[in-house]
């Protein structure tokens, strides 16, 4: 007898979309029987005219707990993602002190499993750049190595140390080192020279004006920046990944490079779904690094999702506390970057299937299964036999509709790009590892229930 039986929903498998029953035993998928097959379950979830998809891996979050409690808590920003149908967050290592050492890697894994309402993995900072250095961030389980190929901002450089190599040299250095001990490396791709000339340019400029963040950040920084690194991967042949790609000239060189070694590419939700104008709507609230770009920008990131240039669509989530971003109103050179995601990641590809941008099965592969593949953690993103039961049940008649009152990240007020948007699809209830953490309305989960997860190295 099976724990639970998720019926008479549409499955989103890995190799398709059909009417079917999802057995769930001990935390796993028990079996997937078709929708006439017989089953014995204790307790039968009755998914009638929704469809039930993997829950979603969310590839690149920060949370930055313990460092920042008035931003938001593991507690609140994991409640934020299993409303929004993750059931996995990958953590990045911007902290206070940053992430960069085995110890603090122990620190932030005891940390964050007292009251996550998710599963997590961790990314560490390459502050060691020796093969012993690496092997013993592998050892500690994390699942990726970050870099920025910018310099740590004026007065971050304990949140940044390790996390910052603007030298070529050692990009390239920490691209064979991740080879040589089998670490992905997560990049943050912006050229400094440029940005550099960009920040002069606009100090001249007026500052509340929402077009001086693509002077100072232009798509040149990134797309050089991009270029440099997958050349430098030529030679190191690491398993690298770009960072929050943003637009059509860095989907130019991704496409050039194809073949040239293992890279793969991210997009987010608010490049897919906003633009320039949104952002000057938005104000200091709608300023993210890269920042938002064009809408045709916008319109390349849907066909490079639907032609395979990139596989991943992921949040990027950065909380703020309200307070932060009202004292920079006005005022986009001083800012701080972010926006909070956890909850419109599933509804932007959800929203993205139901126009025919993407397929359903793509759009649960775009944010699920191709994470969990390219990290090595095979039990999670997909409905599949013997993988975990984390699951989301989707309306895709049903809308989600995005107010403060609606969020429950505590950035919720500073989520200005996504307030009064409307999405079609609407997840309807999350399950991690077989129980339910999300209802539909309300967090049913217990602080603690999310677990550490590691990945499997080759």
């Amino acid at each position: 007898m099976s724990d639970l039986a998720i019926t008479g929903g549409t499955l989103v498998l890995p190799d398709g979309l059909r009417p079917g029953t999802l057995l769930l035993q001990g935390g796993a998928i028990a079996g997937i029987l078709g929708a006439d097959e017989t089953f014995d379950a204790a307790g039968i979830l009755d998914a009638t005219g929704l469809h039930v998809l993997p829950g979603a891996v969310d590839i690149h979050c920060h949370i930055r707990s313990p460092a920042y409690p008035h931003r938001g808590t593991v507690a609140s920003e994991t409640a934020a993602a299993a409303a929004g149908g993750v059931t996995s967050v990958f953590e990045m290592p911007i902290t206070d002190p940053c992430c960069n050492s085995p110890e603090e890697v122990r620190r932030r894994r005891d940390h964050f499993a007292l009251t996550a309402h998710t599963d997590f993995a961790l990314y560490a900072a390459p502050l060691d750049l020796t093969e012993a250095g690496f092997e013993a961030l592998a050892a500690e389980g994390v699942v990726a190595l970050k870099m920025f190929t910018t310099p740590a901002p004026p007065g971050r450089a304990r949140e940044f140390a390790g996390l910052s190599h603007p030298d070529t040299a050692e990009q390239l250095r920490v691209l064979q080192l991740a080879a040589k001990v089998g670490l992905p490396v997560v990049v943050h791709a912006e050229h400094p020279d440029i940005l550099d000339a960009g920040h002069r340019a606009a100090a001249t400029m007026d500052p509340s004006v929402a077009a001086i963040h693509n002077i100072a950040r232009p798509v040149m920084a990134e797309a050089l920046a991009v270029a440099q690194l997958l050349t430098l991967n030529i030679k190191a042949q690491a398993r690298l990944h770009i960072a929050h790609v943003t637009a059509a000239p860095v989907l130019d060189i991704l496409r050039r490079f194809a073949g040239s070694s293992d890279f793969s590419a991210e997009t987010c939700p608010h490049y897919l779904m906003h633009d320039t104008d949104d952002v000057a709507a938005a104000g200091v609230w709608g300023k993210i690094n890269p920042p938002v770009r064009t809408a045709a920008d916008r319109d390349a990131l849907w066909q490079a999702l639907a032609d395979g240039t990139l596989r991943h669509v992921t949040t990027d989530h950065a909380a703020f506390a309200p307070e932060e971003k009202a004292a920079a109103d006005g005022d986009f050179l001083s800012a701080p970057p972010g926006h909070p995601g956890l909850e419109v990641l599933v509804p932007t590809v959800l929203d993205g299937a139901a126009h025919g941008k993407v397929s359903l099965a793509e759009a649960a592969r775009l944010v699920a299964a191709n994470g969990a593949d390219r990290f090595g953690l095979p039990g999670k993103g997909r409905l599949a036999k013997g993988a975990d039961a984390d699951v989301i049940l989707a309306d895709l008649a049903g809308e989600t509709v995005v107010t403060p009152e609606s969020l429950l990240t505590n950035a919720r007020t500073n989520a200005r790009l996504s307030h009064g948007q409307r999405y079609r699809g609407r997840v309807v209830r999350t399950l991690l590892r077989g129980r339910t953490v999300w209802d539909g309305t309300q967090l049913t989960g217990t602080p603690g229930e999310g677990r550490f997860v590691c990945p499997h190295r080759p």
